[in-house]
């Protein structure tokens, strides 16, 4: 098979940058290893700079008639205090919320989008597992499929297969480790309609827990140190239960849900990025680029972001067969300067608050805390840093009509 651009991976950077560069008309193919985009306990959080692309697009009004809660305020109850952390009514967006939307459904509707356009091509149950090389330069891929081995050649492969990027390792991409002192154990608990909603994360007695709205159910984050899950299985379910139950009182009566540690997820926490995104052929986007934290909800709209620089920058190159090694320079030194600042505040905020918060109990309430509690103006900045981020980006590859 020939295509202009192969594109490993259908996360949101993948099919992303697959909906685009069909809109240009360029020839592309969005490979996804498995059979659909059914995977809980992944992001869903669509924020106001993604709606700012999908409106771009013309499909925010499809988008959000799909069912979805809508997040307002970013608000925590820390030592018992409920703590109004940010508030994006002040955003410069059409959409002054965060959309929650299970991701498979968000993934679905830009396929379906995508599919209208004659360039694009899904294909389903094929992982990537090698490159193709021309001399120096990456000329497509080996992929394993339902139908058995298949090679695909193009101008330019994207790897936007996630943190354990097959892309990135087969071309042999430098990565810098930050180090990350938490990870996450993710769960679901039933929701009823009489329970709290605004309320995005409790901090008590040397726990976290981060709950999102589900509509029927919760979706709950319970942040550890880095390694502790041995330790936490081996005090037992019970243990567990009950330090859920005196985080969050009102969830007392549904903890008993989770009979097995099957139902407990562990998300590995990690923050990396790559020294250099591309080689000649290839581009790595997303969390195969650079790796970010849950912290913020932010992955999945960094990625849309690289995707639609990447598309920008591109889309004409790979229509036209002129793409060079400086397009692809080009899309990291766009996107490089947000990822890094995104992350370093991350970092910051596993050290002076998560893990401070992990070894002691808070007697006291952070000082940025304090700060946004004093000042609710300042709930303007963690939300432009959440909902829209350090470099938006607008769509600006060109249409070309079927």
């Amino acid at each position: 098979m020939r295509v202009d651009c192969c594109i490993a991976g259908g996360g949101p950077a993948g099919v992303m940058l697959g909906l685009l560069l069909a809109r240009a008309g360029v020839e592309v193919i969005v490979l996804e290893k498995h059979a659909d985009f059914l995977r809980d306990f992944r992001g869903d959080t669509v924020h106001p700079s993604t709606l700012e692309v999908m409106r771009e697009l013309g499909l925010l009004e499809g988008f959000l008639a799909r069912p979805h809660q809508e997040l307002r305020q970013i608000a925590g109850e820390i030592a018992g205090r409920r703590i109004v952390i940010a508030d994006f009514s002040h955003l410069p967006t059409v959409c002054k919320f965060i959309a929650l939307m299970p991701q498979w459904h968000f993934l679905d509707f830009l396929v379906e989008h995508a599919r209208t356009y004659p360039t694009f091509h899904l294909m389903m149950h094929a992982e990537v597992t090698d490159l193709l090389r021309d001399d120096d330069r990456v000329a497509g891929v080996v992929a394993t499929t339902s139908d058995g081995p298949l090679e695909i050649r193009s101008q330019l492969v994207v790897g936007a297969d996630g943190r354990h990027s097959i892309v990135r390792e087969r071309a042999r991409l430098a990565v810098e480790n930050l180090g990350v002192p938490i990870d996450v154990l993710w769960m679901r608990l039933s929701r009823r309609p009489d329970d709290p909603s605004s309320t995005l994360g409790y901090l008590s007695d040397n726990h976290i827990l981060v709950m999102l709205d589900r509509g029927d159910y919760w979706q709950c984050g319970f942040v550890i140190p880095k390694g502790a899950f041995d330790e936490i299985r081996a005090r037992g379910m019970d243990a567990f239960r009950a330090q859920i139950a005196a985080i969050v009182p009102f969830m007392r009566d549904r903890v008993g849900e989770l009979t097995e540690w099957d139902a407990v997820k562990l998300l590995t926490v990690l923050v990396d990025h790559l020294r250099e995104w591309w080689r000649p052929g290839l581009l790595c986007i997303g969390d195969a680029a650079h790796a970010m934290s849950p912290v913020g909800g932010i992955g999945i709209n960094l990625a849309i972001q690289d995707a639609v620089a990447a598309a920008n920058r591109l889309s004409v190159p790979l229509r036209q067969g002129r793409m060079t090694l400086d397009d692809l320079r080009a899309v990291q030194r766009r996107r490089e300067f947000p990822t890094r600042m995104t992350q370093r505040l991350q970092v910051f905020i596993h050290t002076r608050v998560l893990s401070r918060v992990l070894a002691r109990t808070p007697t006291d309430l952070p000082l940025v805390v304090k700060l946004v509690e004093r000042w609710p103006i300042l709930r303007r900045i963690p939300a432009r840093i959440v909902g829209v981020g350090f470099r938006p980006e607008h769509v600006a590859s060109p249409i070309v009509k079927p």
